[in-house]
């Protein structure tokens, strides 16, 4: 094992020269690049503070709760349009009690960014601490990763660069929290045109002492990785879990993983000697999330930490089709367990319907009472949505406990034509690298990115929920993805797609006509689709999706056709909502 060890260590170690070496030339033409924007900021000399419309659509922004007042602070992130890379170093703050954003102008800022990591500490009236990230060049092929410490003095707004050696190497898509009086660390990775490599390594910055120390814990650790789940305990503990690395299998063919590992760095005499830090694997119970990538955390009260969204790629040789989330997953840092969000409905109105209905069931009492025991019941119940929407339920319920069954059915029945009446739940739609933050106990999730065939969503709307009450979300802001440009790579390639698929979605109609071709031979209509109907754009695009989440629900007895029906509807809804 130690063998082993080593040899990946020195592996490693040749790797990142090499990544290196490469990437100092790009570098170096990224760095004037950097430097032109830098003395633009160096202009501005005073602080400003405006009221403004919401921040435009970005991705790998940072979103912290102010831990003094009642605000948000996003700083920093990216924008594709499809053609070219938008990179901010912008100060946000939103107002939560006004709902409402304003700008902060504060002179000699940090250089645009994204990917990067901010904790907040309440320090001196509150500090924003900022650490590495990348900029990338406007075609998106060439990357700069920064390793500078940066400090927002939140009471007398303005920014400070903290210049300690001995820090991290430039990365991004690294976690970093702050626990008991220091800044912990941990993986990223550092890509250059043709290169890339993931760490796995842990480095602390003191707040107290200004200064940076490379960690050497006992045990084995996780496998180098980014994006991963970094939760500080309250002892003073670290738990990774998650993440996800990629490596070359063969000459320009990388292979990703999903890591779903979970680890535990423990500090031995309250972390204050660095050397003795330890490594342990932890093994949760209950229902762990689905793999993933691209999900955000945040810590949540009760002592517990959250996970939110993100994107379960398969990946193929030539494409990536992803499925995306919007679920909750908790962990109990106490209990080492993991179990799904569930969320309430208001209490307020359930009561109320109850007692509407409860002279109804008086009155029936006496003709139940008269009815013979029976054996176990079968509920098989057919919704449907305004939208469109069919869900087919089925549950098997013991004679004992059937008419609790009844009445709670009744209750689902009414909840259902009260949704009916109001809409649409409003909970956020599936995606992934959303920001979020929890301020007293309440989850903000803004923005993130979701993909429709080729083209990004970058998203800018903002929910929210209360994680103690769980009892549904509530929308911040809206946003309309139809507005959103997207430019297509470029006109060659489309003048090439156009020849090849004619006027509209060729490639959807071939899609289409090979899975029609495995049913019938390709004469059968489509059975969601209406006779004399195109088939819409959204379908043969994300059918395998819609079709796995109608199955989920319907179960496996279901009719292949009925299961297309619904796997329609879901899609239809969710694409005319969103796109």
């Amino acid at each position: 094992r130690d063998k082993k060890g080593k040899g990946a260590e020195k592996t490693a170690a040749k790797m990142e020269k090499k990544v290196s070496r490469r990437a100092k030339k790009e570098e170096e033409d990224l760095e004037a690049l950097i430097a032109e924007f830098q003395s633009l900021d160096a202009k501005k000399t005073q602080v400003i503070e405006s009221s403004c419309p919401p921040p435009s659509p970005r991705l790998n922004c940072s979103l912290c709760a102010h831990p003094e007042k009642d605000e948000l602070i996003l700083f920093g992130g990216e924008y594709f349009n499809g053609q070219k890379t938008y990179l901010y170093n912008d100060l946000y703050i939103y107002h939560i009690r006004k709902n409402g954003w304003a700008k902060l102008e504060i002179p000699n800022p940090p250089p645009r960014r994204c990917a990067h990591q901010a904790a907040v500490v309440p320090t001196a009236g509150g500090q924003l601490w900022i650490f590495g990230g990348e900029f990338a060049s406007p075609n998106g092929e060439q990357f700069y990763h920064y390793k500078d410490l940066w400090v927002l003095h939140l009471a007398t707004k303005t920014w400070e660069q903290i210049k300690a050696p001995g820090g991290p190497s430039g990365r991004s898509g690294h976690r970093m929290v702050a626990c008991k009086r220091q800044l912990i660390i941990f993986g990223g990775f550092h890509e250059s045109a043709r290169d890339y490599i993931y760490y796995n390594d842990v480095y602390t910055f003191s707040l107290d002492s200004f200064s940076w120390s490379k960690l050497a814990p006992a045990g084995i650790g996780p496998a180098p990785r980014s994006g991963c789940q970094m939760t500080p305990t309250p002892e003073g503990n670290i738990i990774i879990y998650g993440g996800y690395s990629k490596q070359r299998i063969k000459k320009d063919v990388d292979k990703g993983t999903l890591h779903t590992d979970m680890f535990l760095l423990k500090a031995e005499g309250a972390g204050k000697e660095e050397d003795r830090w330890t490594w342990s694997r932890l093994s949760p119970s209950g229902v762990k999330p689905t793999p993933r990538s691209g999900f955000s955390v945040a810590a949540a009260p009760n002592n517990r930490c959250l996970l939110f969204g993100g994107v379960h790629d398969e990946e193929e040789e030539e494409s990536i089709e992803g499925d995306f989330f919007n679920d909750i997953y908790f962990y109990d840092l106490g209990k080492n367990r993991w179990f799904p969000a569930q969320l309430k409905g208001p209490k307020s109105e359930k009561r109320k319907r109850r007692r509407g209905r409860q002279a109804e069931a008086e009155a029936a009492g006496e003709e139940e009472m008269q009815e013979p025991p029976q054996g176990p019941l079968e509920i098989v119940k057919e919704v449907v949505g305004e939208d469109g929407t069919v869900m087919t339920i089925k549950q098997v319920i013991p004679a004992a406990a059937q008419d609790k069954a009844r009445s709670g059915l009744e209750e689902e029945e009414e909840e259902e034509e009260e949704g009916g009446a109001l809409g649409q739940p409003v909970e956020p739609c599936p995606r992934s690298n959303a920001m979020v933050a929890v301020k007293h106990g309440i989850l903000y999730v803004y923005g993130g990115m979701f993909e429709v065939g080729d083209r990004q969503v970058t998203l800018s709307d903002l929910h929210s929920i209360d994680l103690h009450r769980m009892d549904g979300w509530k929308v911040l802001l809206e946003m309309d993805p139809k507005t959103q440009e997207w430019l297509e790579e470029s006109e060659s390639d489309e003048e090439e797609d156009d020849d090849v698929e004619g006027a509209e979605g060729g490639e959807d109609e071939e899609e289409s006509s090979e899975e029609e071709s495995e049913d019938e031979g390709g004469e059968e209509q489509h059975p969601a689709v209406q006779p004399g109907e195109e088939q819409p754009q959204y379908l043969a695009r994300t059918e395998p999706y819609w079709l796995r989440l109608a199955r989920s629900h319907m179960g496996p007895e279901a009719k292949d056709k009925k299961v297309l029906k619904v796997a329609h509807a879901m899609a239809k809804t969710f694409y005319e909502d969103a796109v």
